[in-house]
């Protein structure tokens, strides 16, 4: 971790327009949770597929995209990351550092709204609030490693992720068994199965496959990234 470069990285992510980015999705998580509640659809079916549908497959990945390749795209696009590549920081540093930022945010902006919608909707019952908010943490952090990937590697990371999230996991994960299988979104669900006893939770991975997944996906990303960014200054110095 290198303080100055995270400092500088949550500065920019915390700006204006970014900033409404991170809210609009959170807010309207939390406005549909209260909503609920008060004209009394709150009961755990319902909180399952707000949580479920709202929480873990719209707001984590969308939430997950913007930090991860907003934690460092820009700066590559607009050519400031090569202001730190002439620094003698290893280029693991510097990734670790990004990761971290964009797990912060998504921590912030991603697993505490769906703590707040979930208390709202159903309290402490069946433990559903906070197993989906744990699901989403290592849903965020894998996420996020597959976006910061992705921003190093690609100028059209934003759009790899979108067909990421909203056709293979959304899309085509309603009809092919196999893509929802392979899909961090249903890994993450897999944790959150696991932690509460809501039957309404279900999962189709196994949480003993799930777990080693969401590990080798983050670990693959972030080395990924740390081999592109090499790449990057060596092609920069070029």
């Amino acid at each position: 971790m290198n303080p100055t470069i995270a400092m500088i990285t949550f500065r920019s992510m915390l700006g204006r327009r970014r900033a409404l980015l991170l809210l609009v999705l959170p807010a309207a998580l939390v406005f549909l949770a209260a909503a609920l509640r008060m004209i009394g659809e709150n009961d755990l079916d319902v909180s399952e597929n707000v949580l479920q549908r709202f929480g873990l497959a719209t707001l984590l990945p969308l939430l997950a995209l913007i930090a991860g390749t907003g934690v460092i795209g820009p700066e590559i696009d607009d050519g400031q990351l090569m202001y730190v590549l002439t620094k003698p920081i290893p280029r693991q540093v510097i990734v670790l550092t990004k990761l971290a930022v964009a797990i912060v945010l998504v921590a912030a902006f991603a697993a505490v709204p769906t703590l707040l919608a979930g208390l709202l909707l159903s309290g402490t019952a069946e433990g559903m609030a906070p197993a989906f908010t744990v699901g989403v943490v290592v849903g965020g952090i894998a996420y996020s490693a597959v976006f910061v990937a992705l921003a190093v590697a690609s100028r059209n990371a934003v759009t790899i992720g979108l067909l990421y999230a909203l056709v293979w996991e959304t899309l085509l994960g309603n009809f092919a068994p196999g893509a929802k299988s392979a899909s961090i979104q249903q890994w993450a669900l897999s944790v959150t199965d696991a932690l509460t006893g809501a039957s309404y939770v279900r999962s189709t991975v196994d949480l003993g496959v799930a777990v080693p997944l969401l590990v080798a996906v983050t670990v693959a990303g972030t080395l990924l990234a740390v081999v592109r960014l090499r790449s990057l200054s060596v092609a920069s110095a070029e």
